[in-house]
């Protein structure tokens, strides 16, 4: 049975809509950057999604043919991920204003996945695919202390969620570190094109510190 990142880890992926506090550990991911609106058609958003997915399949079936990985264990690919800022603004994003969206769009790889195995991906879904993944990079993510909790419903209903979470989190004593490179986090356990807006499932993640801490 292929590895579930999702089951494996459920502490990183909840499943009720109830504030909680993690650690959450340091990871590799492969990852796009962009700017812009994500719900305009031609958003640049929107054209970068398929090249993650080829590099995370070309990782995935590399077992099947010559390049052999150390450590290589079957898995699922985990869920599309999502990092959001706007430059000068340290309380999350504001979603009125979503043209001034900074992202980093990423899918976790494997801790067996070296950057030396995505050289080769980038090589192998690059000649296979003939397609350009040059925008595609390998990072290294050490997101730290943060608040999360599952959301339930329409990308834009998400505020109803963050304020909830705000006041579990002051009421815990900890308080917002939004600040480069800590961003407001977002794992999509639903598939958009597949579910109705009232039933997406959205993990929202939210950088912390104790309260007063320097």
């Amino acid at each position: 049975m292929a590895f579930d990142f999702k089951k494996e880890y459920k502490e990183l992926y909840p499943s009720k809509d109830k504030p909680s506090i993690v650690k959450v550990p340091k990871m590799n991911y492969i990852v796009v950057r962009g700017k812009g609106d994500p719900n305009d058609e031609d958003s640049e958003y929107k054209t970068t999604i398929g090249l993650l997915y080829g590099i995370a399949y070309t990782i995935k079936m590399s077992k099947m043919g010559d390049h052999q990985i150390a450590g290589y264990f079957d898995f699922v690919v985990p869920p599309l991920e999502g990092f959001w800022w706007q430059d000068g603004n340290n309380e999350g994003i504001d979603y009125a204003h979503k043209d001034d969206f900074n992202f980093i769009s990423a899918i976790r790889l494997p801790d067996f996945a070296t950057k030396a195995d995505f050289d080769w991906a980038m090589v192998e879904a690059t000649q296979k695919k003939k397609q350009d993944f040059s925008k595609v990079e390998f990072l290294t993510y050490d997101e730290g202390l943060c608040i999360q909790c599952l959301h339930v419903g329409s990308y834009d209903d998400e505020p109803a969620t963050v304020a909830k979470m705000h006041e579990f989190m002051i009421e815990n004593g900890y308080e917002l570190d939004v600040q480069n490179p800590r961003y407001h986090h977002e794992i999509y356990l639903s598939d958009p094109r597949k579910c109705a807006p009232e039933k997406l499932k959205t993990v929202i993640r939210h950088p912390i510190k104790k309260a007063n801490e320097a």
